[in-house]
């Protein structure tokens, strides 16, 4: 799920962390006998991580990267869950013309760098050309969320060493140009790839890449020291509303199924749930009433996320180049009995790509999408009749990485298919062989998943159909279904667009390069030392409103 994407980097249900107390010093939250209920200001926070690709905003990829980077760097604009809207924080406005080519951002004034360095559009200039720099070590795996700007492809390629559709007309004036139209691209700039970096990140970029210097409301407290921690604290100087934290600790641990357990022992804040103890803590320590805000008393959090769980399907194979495979194989999944029995309910069935976190119009989802053995059986008859022991002549290989649970997952989809007369080969793989499986396409299936980069139906389209588009695992391409992407980001109004975005979806569907599993829930819980912290759709914690008691 790059990007930012907890399901893409391994991790799913989740049992969590291991015993490097030293991580996680507690002498600073003791709390004395006889304090009253009021939440004490200060203390810092232990919230569990895995170990990141990277903190640096110009490669940060993937859920743990993307928590760090979220606390250290203000983008642009931020989106709220509560309004559903965008909404300023290193802007603190924007405006773009009849035709969303260009767009005009006023920065807020007075905002500086943790070394105190001045926030200036530069800033964001020079943030946004290291992404598109080809020169840099390692290349930026994440420069396609600058593909829509004007210069961005001609950087990429070397033949130019700026992007012209940025420019700086003032310190506190950003105007961008796209090369098409593309009215979601304020949502883009949320994106913390995005974030402005100060001169430092070009002067020394190794000690950059392992204490980045942010704007945001939190600042490295020493070097990130990689398999440990992450330490932050207060940055004094912010612009915006300060923290009541004094800081948070990132705990980082090899093996997320350790962590529960160092929650039970009261060394970490905040975990997701070991697997088969969620209907114990929910009794212990309480449903939160809104899904995603830890208080006293509601501290599992079990709202829906904005992601998607799927198998992509290798397009290029032999055999799953048949659209009717694909289709038999999708309608041959249990998937409510894989949300039911593996997750006791709390996660969905997903009848298409786009969770219902961002569209929850029913009439949305793919006609294949649907548990129908009959129908998978007769797709299948012709081509691939059954033997006299039940089963045909398809053998598939179905690929995923180890350690993340999803081996459940996986057999439940294999017992499926055999029904229909499909042998499958299970394959599991470690973390990091497994991203290099997935960018090979040596596979016939793979087990992937995706996390909003930012809410918009576009996020779950493009990145993962358009035909030239790096994760695009599937191989597919559909000159049709480009066009139609593009057309749809030239849509101004907002309805309009939802509704050419939707269109397309329902084409994808037909071809079906992907086949959804299910809508993933939060399945985390808060400890008692915690009086609030708000954990998003898009799995982030946001630490300037948290507070410990």
């Amino acid at each position: 799920m790059i990007s930012r994407r907890n399901l893409v980097c391994g991790g799913f249900t989740a049992t969590v962390i291991s015993t490097l107390m030293a991580c996680t010093p507690q002498t600073e939250d003791v709390i004395s006998e006889g304090q009253d209920d009021t939440p004490r200001s200060g203390g810092t926070l232990r919230f569990y991580i895995n170990n990141p690709i990277s903190i640096d905003p110009y490669t940060v990829q993937e859920s743990s990267g993307y928590q760090v980077a979220i606390s250290l760097f203000d983008t642009l604009v931020e989106y709220d869950w509560e309004t559903k809207k965008l909404v300023g924080k290193a802007a603190e406005s924007w405006e773009a013309n009849d035709d969303a080519t260009e767009f005009v951002f006023r920065l807020v004034e007075g905002a500086t760098f943790h070394n105190g360095e001045p926030v200036t559009a530069m800033s964001f200039k020079r943030a946004w050309e290291r992404i598109c720099n080809p020169t840099m070590r390692p290349v930026s795996a994440i420069a396609y969320h600058l593909k829509p700007v004007l210069g961005c492809i001609q950087m990429l390629d070397g033949s130019a060493t700026e992007l012209s559709g940025v420019e700086t007309p003032d310190d506190l004036t950003l105007r961008v140009t796209l090369a098409h139209p593309m009215a979601d691209f304020p949502f883009i700039c949320a994106h913390p790839a995005l974030a402005p970096v100060p001169e430092a990140a070009l002067d020394n970029p190794q000690g950059f890449t392992m204490a980045p210097i942010g704007n945001g409301p939190f600042q490295m407290d020493g070097e990130w020291v990689p398999s440990q921690h992450i330490r932050l604290r207060r940055y004094e100087d912010y612009h915006g509303a300060q923290p009541t934290l004094d800081g948070v600790d990132f705990v980082i641990l090899p093996n997320p199924a350790q962590a529960f357990s160092e929650f039970e022992e009261g060394h970490v804040d905040f975990v997701p749930i070991a697997a088969g103890r969620f209907g114990e803590l929910s009794l212990n320590y309480g449903l939160a009433e809104d899904g995603y805000t830890v208080t006293p008393g509601q501290q599992v959090l079990t709202g829906p996320e904005c992601s998607a769980y799927y198998l992509a399907v290798n397009c290029k194979d032999k055999v799953m180049q048949d659209v009717d495979v694909r289709r038999a194989i999708s309608l041959a999944i249990d998937r409510q009995r894989i949300c039911d029995t593996i997750f006791g309910g709390t996660y969905l069935p997903a009848d298409r790509i786009i969770p219902p976190s961002i569209d929850d119009d029913s009439s949305s989802g793919w006609e294949y999408c649907r548990y129908d053995l009959e129908t998978a059986q007769a797709l299948l008859d012709n081509a691939h009749p059954k033997r006299n022991d039940g089963m045909r002549d398809l053998q598939l290989d179905l690929l995923f990485n180890s350690g993340g649970g999803h081996e459940d997952i996986m057999a439940f989809v294999a017992e499926d298919l055999q029904k229909i007369g499909i042998e499958v080969r299970q394959s599991s793989i470690e973390w990091e062989a497994f991203l290099d499986a997935a960018k090979s396409g040596h596979y016939q299936l793979i087990r992937y998943g995706w996390v909003a980069d930012y809410p918009t139906i576009d996020n779950f389209l493009y990145p993962l159909f358009f035909s030239t588009s790096t994760d695009n695992l599937s191989n597919y391409d559909n000159p049709d279904v480009d066009a139609a992407l593009l057309s749809a980001r030239s849509v101004v109004d907002e309805d309009g667009r939802a509704k050419a975005y939707l269109e397309v979806s329902k084409r994808i569907g037909d071809d079906l390069p992907v086949i959804p599993i299910l809508f993933a829930s939060h399945n985390h819980v808060g400890s008692s030392r915690v009086s609030r912290l708000f954990f998003d759709p898009q799995e982030r914690a946001h630490f300037v409103d948290a507070e410990l008691d």
